[in-house]
């Protein structure tokens, strides 16, 4: 079995032998409440930037606190090429749903869009108060998958924003891949091993309008087919991400 996760601030982790580390706040409770861990039981600890420390308990301080000794540590590179989702904004749970197994799947970066279809509107405060429930999705389920590198989680995108990563993305020797329905490729025709990053378009629900397709390929990127069968949006991106594994080095 797998030792449990848990995330630290990159400023509380200590790469020596020897040194301690305090788990507090709600990762300290969930450790010493959830998990019952006891004093000589091994667990990890990770930034969410690259570092997992191995460590053992040495100290249990009420329910909320430990201290745990650094065993060892491992330095995780980021897999390359990097891969970016753009997700239009799923509503209710599948949002939830997207960003975990998109998480869970490798993402390096999710951008959340607002495109045309997309039920759930992100306006106002709404922006932030989504990007940080987005967030704290995405650290859970990296814990959970074992990862070392959280998945950055951008602001709110519009269709111009995505318009210009698209166009950027190109001129950087990347590759963009529309994930559509009625496309004509196959995602495996493009030329993923080749590319320096990867930027993966998944339509909300209702889907991609006629109108953001033409801007998202006049752009640069090109509409792809996964498969014979049609995906739920929240559930494409991770899918791809899968096809991605093979297709590239990442794994």
């Amino acid at each position: 079995m797998t030792l449990p996760v848990f995330r630290i601030a990159p400023d509380d982790m200590k790469v020596d032998p020897g040194a301690v580390i305090t788990v507090n706040g709600s990762e300290g409770r969930h450790a010493v409440t959830v998990k019952r861990l006891r004093v000589g039981e091994k667990l990890m600890l990770g930034d969410g930037q690259g570092t997992l420390a191995i460590c053992r308990v040495t100290d249990i301080d009420g329910k909320n606190t430990l201290r745990a000794t650094v065993d060892g540590v491992k330095t995780v590179p980021r897999q390359k090429p990097p891969v970016t989702i753009v997700q239009g904004i799923p509503k209710g749970d599948a949002a939830d749903l997207a960003v975990d197994l998109c998480t869970e799947a490798g993402a390096d970066c999710i951008i959340p869009w607002q495109a045309s279809r997309c039920v759930a509107q992100w306006s106002g405060a709404k922006k932030e108060k989504g990007r940080n429930k987005w967030r704290k999705t995405a650290i859970e389920a990296a814990k959970q998958s074992r990862r070392a590198w959280d998945p950055e989680i951008k602001p709110v995108a519009t269709l111009d924003d995505i318009v210009a990563l698209v166009s950027e993305t190109q001129r950087a020797s990347g590759v963009v891949a529309i994930l559509h329905e009625s496309a004509r490729m196959t995602l495996e025709t493009l030329p993923f091993n080749r590319a320096k990053s990867i930027v993966l378009i998944v339509g909300p629900e209702g889907g991609i309008t006629k109108d953001e397709l033409t801007a998202l390929e006049t752009a640069g990127g090109q509409a792809v087919i996964m498969g014979p069968t049609v995906l739920r949006s929240a559930a494409a991106g991770a899918v791809a991400l899968g096809a991605m594994g093979v297709l590239t080095e990442r794994w």
